[in-house]
């Protein structure tokens, strides 16, 4: 199967102006000696349900905060999914950034790259399949100090690649 990317410059894109908005900054901050003590370390968790599917994710991450309303940063991914008799695995990395307007309230924009290892079930046997996956999440979400509750949507979801069970996805995120 051919599961190429219908539109590589997204992906593309989206790194180059995450590379030029936070270069310029961190090389001050490394410079003083002040750039560790913005570092936060922390990660997400996500659970995705729907009839005869499941998925769960584990996301350690580490951000850099700027000030208290806008955080980026990057996060490794292992996946896990389940569709009726179809195994999913995927690992990959993100880049994340994050702006709260409000303390209490949380947005998000996540652009993830995974390596999907699939088995599907059909009448002749099982269909081994590996290809890459992009997903870009907007998220939303409530903030109590270091934790974060919300839900995210991804905008590039594919029902026929994707590992998640859909394009909506319950999070909890801690950072310390």
């Amino acid at each position: 199967m051919n599961h190429s990317h219908k539109n590589p410059g997204i992906v593309l894109c989206s790194i180059i102006l995450f590379m030029v908005t936070t270069w310029g900054t961190a090389q001050n901050l490394v410079r003083n000696n002040q750039f560790w003590e913005h570092v936060r370390y922390g990660g997400g968790l996500g659970l995705g349900f729907t009839n005869g599917g499941f998925n769960a994710s584990i996301s350690p991450s580490a951000i850099y905060q700027f000030n208290s309303q806008f955080a980026t940063g990057i996060s490794l991914s292992f996946n896990y999914a389940k569709f009726n008799d179809d195994k999913f695995i995927a690992y990959g990395g993100s880049l994340l950034s994050l702006y709260s307007p409000l303390p209490f309230l949380q947005l998000s924009g996540e652009l993830e790259q995974l390596r999907i290892n699939r088995e599907l079930a059909t009448f002749s046997g099982t269909l081994k399949d590996n290809y890459w996956s992009p997903a870009l999440f907007l998220g939303l979400g409530y903030s109590n100090q270091n934790v974060t509750f919300g839900i995210r949507y991804d905008v590039l979801y594919d029902e026929n690649k994707s590992i998640y069970a859909n394009a909506w996805m319950p999070f909890v995120r801690v950072y310390f």
